[in-house]
């Protein structure tokens, strides 16, 4: 079985290296940190974003109103527990290595959920119990990690935790989850852990993202309303905020946008913005600074210049046009990037109206 396993993702790797160098396509990291999006200057993008959202705010008297206490929901914490339910491929692998280098630094306790042969997101109520009892159980100061769905812990009469995550722009993400799920080493990391696991289909593995759009392929169709569960669903980021409710699973609906949209402005201290780093470190190291401070310092020195987390070499550029047409059926979860984008720079701008 090993030798045969083997084999299959040696051929599966020269078929994908060789399909490559045919295309001549531009190889980019996967889900990793560059440095381009942390630095100590503001140009770029994130510059505009902001400086386009105080515009607006200055237009409406939004600007004088802002306030970090009131921005910051680190206040409502009832333990100094941070609960991380780290979305998938938005750079949670490398965030999740700052948190644990940063438990040394700053001395509180790292967790993390172990390797599951099935990982479900969404609980049932009595899972959801068990899962807020095991994160309150955790002596204060320490943090804990799991892809999971957003947890009330208040629901089952247990104290709050610090709730942080982070988002990405949910067409990359979804491209770059198609991409981790059929690279090679993803598939040595499974066998190693559960042997068992039969091997997929050669041509699901070799077919393309822009082929799988392009012919309306059912897996790259995001259809509105539609329900995937198995697994779980890893279309959209939305439902790691949403929650566990039925009512987060239909696919790019209103009410689940609103849903997590509530959870975000109610209990999350920061949602933090793979894009915008700069924003999202200076955020947590002010409105988190317990478990925070020095985060810039360790990732900028640390993790940034000598880490490679996560790349995936087979993952090509994907053509604007096929990104178009998948961006017409994520009008939600584009929508719910905004918000969190928006949400971040207020944090900011408010510390910034209260230097002096």
């Amino acid at each position: 079985m090993a030798i045969s396993t083997t084999l299959f993702l040696f051929i599966h790797t020269r078929d994908l290296s060789s399909k490559l160098k045919e295309m001549e396509v531009k190889m980019q990291p996967e889900d990793m940190v560059s440095a381009n999006q942390i630095s100590s200057g503001d140009s770029g993008p994130a510059s505009y974003d902001m400086k386009a959202m105080m515009k607006m705010l200055q237009g409406t008297g939004g600007v004088t109103s802002l306030n970090p206490y009131e921005l910051n929901n680190t206040r409502n914490a009832q333990q100094d527990v941070i609960f991380f339910n780290r979305v998938p491929k938005v750079g949670s692998q490398t965030f999740m290595e700052l948190l644990r280098r940063l438990s040394i630094r700053n001395e509180f306790g790292f967790h993390q959920d172990r390797v599951q042969r099935v990982e479900t997101i969404r609980l049932p109520p009595e899972d959801q119990l068990r899962l807020a009892a095991l994160v309150s159980g955790y002596e204060s100061p320490s943090v804990y990690i799991k892809h999971v769905c957003f947890t009330n812990f208040s629901e089952f009469g247990l104290p709050e935790p610090i709730y942080v995550n982070l988002v990405r722009d949910p067409v990359e993400r979804v491209i770059s989850w198609y991409y981790y799920i059929r690279a090679p080493w993803y598939y040595v990391e499974r066998k190693l852990a559960f042997p068992d696991i039969p091997l997929p289909d050669p041509k699901w593995l070799k077919k393309d993202f822009e082929t799988c759009v392009l012919s309306n392929d059912r897996e790259c169709k995001y259809l509105k309303g539609e329900t995937r569960e198995g697994i779980g669903d890893h279309r959209r980021q939305s439902m790691f905020f949403c929650g566990h409710s039925e009512e987060c699973t239909p696919f790019n609906t209103e009410g689940a946008l609103q849903r997590a949209k509530m959870a975000v402005e109610k209990h999350y201290a920061v949602v933090g913005v793979l894009e915008d780093l700069n924003t999202t470190m200076t955020v947590l190291e002010n409105y988190v600074p317990k478990f925070f401070k020095g985060a810039s310092e360790i990732y900028w020195e640390e993790i940034s210049r000598y880490n490679t987390i996560n790349r995936n070499t087979f993952k090509p550029q994907v053509d604007e046009k096929v990104k178009d047409i998948v961006r017409q059926n994520f009008t939600k979860e584009i929508e719910f990037y905004e918000f969190c984008k928006q949400r971040l720079h207020k944090q900011l701008y408010a510390l910034k109206l209260q230097k002096p």
